[in-house]
């Protein structure tokens, strides 16, 4: 398989009020592949959106880098910015804005025109179900639907590579089931995923592979199946709980 994502001891500190020094990130390196669901699982505060905002180039690494299509967030950034599609519990949207013309706006960031561009906010509205609110100003819409006028933000220019943050955050049953069809989607087109999720249920159904990142290191990862062998644990839950126990001093 492809390698779109090559991570290498890649490394965050910040300093502290104290004077000293929050290893948020410390040493993490794993491999994503194009027709990949890479999840990344971790208690607040583990490291792990601290990670994937060096991976989207929003933050700069202490140490280490990694490769994004093969383009170096510290050498290429902006080529970097260009083949993924970031979506993070922070990310606004402009609430004077209707979907529409965030949509449109955003496409046009990222080159897209003329028709082109018409036919993928208008592919994009339809597969999340926004067509009946793409003319509402967002500040009007509910929160489900402002998360999914996000996701459609973060993946209108088509990209090879999808960093997820938590992406079914304030969504219903059924609009959550609609993005986890959306990213089986992009696995079948042969796009690059990278899933943060805090729904043990939702990494089980979606992802290939799962890294569980504690204290800013990853300290398990594998298949579902390679991590339930080396835990003697068969729910994904039971999985996480045990890695991150037998971390964590009592």
């Amino acid at each position: 398989m492809k390698e779109l994502i090559g991570v290498e001891q890649l490394q965050k500190i910040f300093p502290d009020h104290r004077g000293g020094e929050v290893r948020a990130v410390d040493g993490v390196t794993f491999r994503c592949h194009a027709g990949e669901v890479f999840g990344l699982l971790g208690l607040n505060g583990a490291g792990k959106t601290t990670t994937l905002r060096m991976l989207s180039t929003v933050l700069t690494p202490t140490g280490g880098t990694a490769v994004l299509n093969g383009h170096d967030i510290r050498e290429n950034p902006t080529a970097v910015r260009e083949s993924i599609g970031f979506l993070s519990g922070t990310t606004g949207l402009y609430h004077r804005l209707t979907p529409r013309e965030i949509l449109q706006f955003f496409g046009e960031f990222h080159g897209l025109r003329g028709g082109r561009l018409a036919a993928r906010v208008g592919q994009v509205l339809g597969t999340f179900g926004i067509d009946r609110y793409a003319d509402q100003r967002v500040e009007k819409l509910s929160t489900g639907m402002k998360q999914k006028a996000n996701i459609g933000r973060a993946i209108v220019h088509d990209p090879p590579i999808l960093i997820l943050d938590e992406p079914t955050s304030g969504l219903d049953v059924l609009a959550a089931s609609t993005t986890m069809e959306f990213v089986e989607r992009c696995r079948d087109e042969r796009k690059c995923v990278l899933f943060s999720t805090h729904i043990m249920s939702e990494a089980e159904r979606l992802c290939d592979r799962i890294a569980i990142i504690h204290e800013g290191t990853i300290r398990a990862a594998g298949t579902l199946e390679e991590l339930r062998e080396a835990t003697g644990e068969h729910y994904l839950e039971d999985v996480f709980r045990k890695v991150v126990a037998e971390e964590t001093p009592r």
